[in-house]
C-alpha cells in the first residue's frame, strides 16, 4: 500500500477540558487521525467563552473568543499564514458567537485554505433564523461531514448541497471488547444481583429522563431489582442558568413514584474509562431524548459499539444507528413503551442475544481508526478539488 502524504489540520472547535459533548468528540477525532497521520500532527483553535479560564493541552495553538467578531477574523488571518493543508469546523448550534453563530462565517470567507465541516446538528426548517445563518456558513465550506446517510439526504434536499461535497462518516468509537454480560462490573461497582439500566449525558431537560424514571415505576413492579444510573452532571451551560433544577425535579419525581432504590445518580463528568466501565455495568442503555432533529449521540454510539441492549426514542441518528434489529426505538414522551420494550427484552432471551451481537458487529465499523481513515481521504479528495478548481481559475 502506497504511504499517505500528510496532511496538516486545524479544527475549530471546543475543546477539554471544557465540558461538552463537541469537545470531546473533538480530542478523540484528532487523537484517531494524529495515530494514522503522525507527521502533521492536529493543531486546535479553541472557542471560549469571557470568563471561561481553561487550560488546555499543548495542541490547543490558538483561543478564539466566543462573542468577539474581530477575533475570529484574527483567527481567519493566523490559518492563512500557517502550514495547514485544510481546516476543520466541527459545527454545533450555540458554540459560536454572533446572532445564531454568524460570526464563523466571517472566518469562513477570510480563510483561503481548503475547509471542510462536521454538522453534528441539522435544522429542518431552512427559512427560520438558525437555518438562514446556516445556508450562509456552508457557502463557504468545500466538504461537509454527516453522520448519517439521512443527514446527508437532508444537506442536498433541504440545503442543496451537491451530493459529492458531502461525506458520510460514522461517529467514532473506541474498539471495546464485547462483554455479553457485566457480572464482573457490577461486582467492582457492588451492583451485584441488579438489573442494570443506564444512560450517559450532560444533564438537561431535552435528555427526556423524566420518562426513563416514569419507566423504572412501571419495570420494578415486575422487576423489583432494576436499577436505572444516570451518569454525567447537569450540562455546564444549564448549571450556570438554572442550576441543579432539572436534577432536583427529577429527584422529587424518584420520591413521588417511591423508586428511591431503583434510581441512582453519578454526578459527574466521567473519564473515557469510566464510561467504557459504566457501558460494561449495564443491562440496557436508554436514550429517551426529545429533540427529533439530533444528528449524532456519542454516547449512544458507545453503547452500540459495545454490543449494548439499546432502547431509545426516535431521534434522526438513533432511527439510522438502531436499524436493522440493532436496538429498539419507541416513541416520544412514552414512558409505558420504554417499560414494555425492556420487559420484553428481558423475557426474551434469544432476541436480546441476537441485537447485542448485530449491534457489536455493526459497531466494528465505527472504531475511531476506521473513523480516521474515512476523515483523511475525505480531506485528501477535498484538497485535490481545491486544488484543481485553483489551476482552472488561474
Amino acid at each position: 500500500m502506497r504511504p499517505r502524504k500528510p496532511i496538516k489540520v486545524i479544527y475549530i472547535s471546543t475543546y477539554i477540558p471544557q465540558k461538552c459533548g463537541i469537545a470531546t468528540f473533538t480530542k478523540d477525532v484528532t487523537t484517531a487521525i494524529n495515530l494514522i497521520n503522525p507527521k502533521a500532527l492536529a493543531e486546535i483553535m479553541a472557542v471560549v467563552k469571557e470568563g471561561e479560564e481553561v487550560e488546555f493541552p499543548w495542541e490547543v495553538k490558538y483561543r478564539i473568543e466566543y462573542n468577539n467578531r474581530q477575533s475570529y477574523i484574527n483567527a481567519a488571518e493566523y490559518i492563512n499564514q500557517s502550514s495547514c493543508d485544510v481546516v476543520l469546523v466541527e459545527h454545533e448550534f450555540g458554540i459560536f458567537g454572533g446572532k445564531c453563530g454568524e460570526y464563523l462565517i466571517d472566518l469562513l470567507k477570510a480563510v483561503d485554505k481548503p475547509k471542510v465541516m462536521t454538522c453534528h446538528t441539522l435544522i429542518e426548517e431552512p427559512e427560520n433564523e438558525w437555518g438562514k445563518t446556516f445556508r450562509r456558513l456552508i457557502k463557504h465550506v468545500d466538504g461537509l461531514t454527516v453522520m448519517t446517510k439521512y443527514s446527508a439526504r437532508k444537506l442536498s434536499n433541504l440545503y442543496k448541497v451537491k451530493r459529492n461535497q458531502i461525506a458520510v462518516i460514522p461517529h467514532g468509537t473506541p474498539d471495546m471488547t464485547y462483554h455479553q454480560g457485566g457480572e464482573f462490573y457490577k461486582k467492582k461497582k457492588k451492583l451485584t444481583g441488579r438489573l442494570v439500566l443506564g444512560n450517559i449525558n450532560l444533564l438537561s431537560e431535552n435528555k427526556g429522563i423524566d420518562y426513563s424514571i416514569e419507566a423504572v415505576a412501571k419495570i420494578a413492579k415486575e422487576y423489583p431489582e432494576v436499577l436505572y444510573v444516570v451518569v454525567g452532571q447537569t450540562h455546564p451551560n444549564i448549571l450556570a442558568k438554572e442550576g441543579e433544577k432539572y436534577r432536583n425535579s427529577l429527584k422529587d419525581k424518584i420520591k413521588k413514584l417511591g423508586i428511591q432504590k431503583n434510581v441512582k445518580f453519578v454526578n459527574k463528568y466521567v473519564s473515557l474509562e469510566e464510561l467504557i466501565e459504566w457501558l460494561h455495568t449495564f443491562d440496557g442503555y436508554i436514550t429517551p431524548y426529545l429533540d427529533k432533529q439530533q444528528s449524532s449521540s456519542g454516547a449512544l454510539a458507545y453503547a452500540v459499539g459495545a454490543g449494548k441492549i439499546c432502547i431509545s426514542t426516535r431521534y434522526l441518528y438513533a432511527k439510522e444507528l438502531l436499524a436493522d434489529g440493532r436496538g429498539v426505538l419507541v416513541p416520544f414522551r412514552d414512558s409505558g413503551a420504554i417499560a414494555r420494550a425492556v420487559i420484553d427484552l428481558i423475557k426474551n432471551e434469544d432476541k436480546r442475544k441476537g441485537m447485542q451481537r448485530k449491534a457489536y458487529e455493526y459497531g466494528r465499523f465505527m472504531t475511531w481508526p476506521n473513523v480516521a481513515l474515512q476523515h483523511l481521504d475525505f480531506f485528501a479528495e477535498v484538497i485535490k478539488k481545491n486544488e484543481a478548481k485553483k489551476r482552472k481559475a488561474n
